[in-house]
Formats: C-alpha cells, structure tokens, sequence
C-alpha cells in the first residue's frame, strides 16, 4: 500500500462535511485521531486479554495489573467511541419526524439534537471533574497497577470534550446544509 492510498493519509479534494480538507499535520490528526486512538487501545486490550487467558490456564498465573490495565484502556476506548459515533453520526436515533419533514425541517431539527448533544456534554463534563478532584484530594491509587486513580477518572472529561468539539462540527455542517436548504447528513444505517 503507497503513501497517498493509506486510508489515514488519503484526504477528500473538496470540503469534507467537518471541516476543510486541510492536510497539514493537524489536519490528518483532527480526521483520525480517534481511530488510531481506538486502533491501539483495541490493539492493547485484545494483547493483554490474549497474554492473561496463556498466562492462566497455560502457566497457571496471572497478573495483578492485566486485567486492571485492559479495563482501563476499554473506559478510554468507549468514550473515545462515544465521540466517533456523533462525528459519524451513527449512535441510535429515532428518524420518523425528521423523515416526513422538508429538507430545512430536517436540518433544523438536527441541529437541535446537536445543540442537546453539546449542553449533554458540558453537564457530563462539569459533573466527571468532582470524582478527579476527589481522587487528587486522598490520593487514591488504583488497586492492580498502584497507578493514581486520577489517570483512569480523567478518561470520562476527555471523552465529553471529544464529544463536544465533534457535536461542535456536526452542528456547522448541519448550519452550513440549513443555509443550502439540503437535508441534514446522515449516519450510516444498521439495520434498514
């Protein structure tokens, strides 16, 4: 596979629905960030699964972090997720009213679940930094790894801000679609 047809350095020609097709470094970065993230922390848990399950009914042992540790890389895994699904716009939804409506109605309604999708996101993160703050507070370290808990709690912010600054594009490609009367983008469909 060359260069310009690896899917994390090919870029569209025109304006994607996020953004500019910036191809600058944090152009790339901004596009894929979330799928090499989830690429190794995917990459880290089936390791450390595949290592524990040997470990245990080959060599009759097992570790006190390896669970710990793919528990802790599946927290940021998920809500590294969470921010992925509202990029693509593919977490479940009810589309029975935006279906019937004219394209603008669509739209308009959309952003409204963009709108309630970014208020969500600074409530979850407002509310996730009390238990960081907690755990600074005692110094509490997690039970495997002997690790400052803080590093797992910060997980639930990060993964708000991500889904924050995602809601943030889905929002103007839903203003930008407004303005051109086109219907909203959608996500890629489940079951049809």
């Amino acid at each position: 596979m060359h260069g310009s047809e690896h899917p994390l350095v090919a870029a569209p020609s025109v304006a994607g629905p996020y953004g500019p097709p910036d191809m600058s470094g944090f152009g790339r970065l901004w596009r894929n960030a979330e799928r090499l993230a989830m690429l190794w922390l995917y990459a880290f848990i089936v390791l450390v699964i595949v290592i524990e399950v040997i470990r245990r009914f080959v060599f009759d042992f097992s570790s006190i972090w390896g669970e710990e540790a793919a528990r802790f890389a599946f927290v940021y895994f998920v809500w590294i997720g969470a921010a992925v699904g509202v990029r693509n716009r593919s977490h479940i939804r009810f589309t029975i009213l935006s279906d019937i409506l004219p394209p603008r109605g669509a739209t308009a309604l959309s952003m409204l679940g963009s709108l309630a999708i970014i208020g969500f996101a600074v409530f979850a993160f407002y509310w996730s930094l009390e238990p960081i703050v907690t755990s600074l507070r005692f110094g509490s370290v997690s039970e495997g790894l002997r690790l400052p808990r803080t590093w797992f709690l910060v997980a639930v912010p990060i993964g708000f801000t991500l889904v924050f600054l995602r809601a943030i594009g889905v929002l103007w490609a839903d203003i930008r679609a407004f303005r051109a009367n086109q219907p909203p983008l959608s996500g890629e469909k489940l079951f049809d």
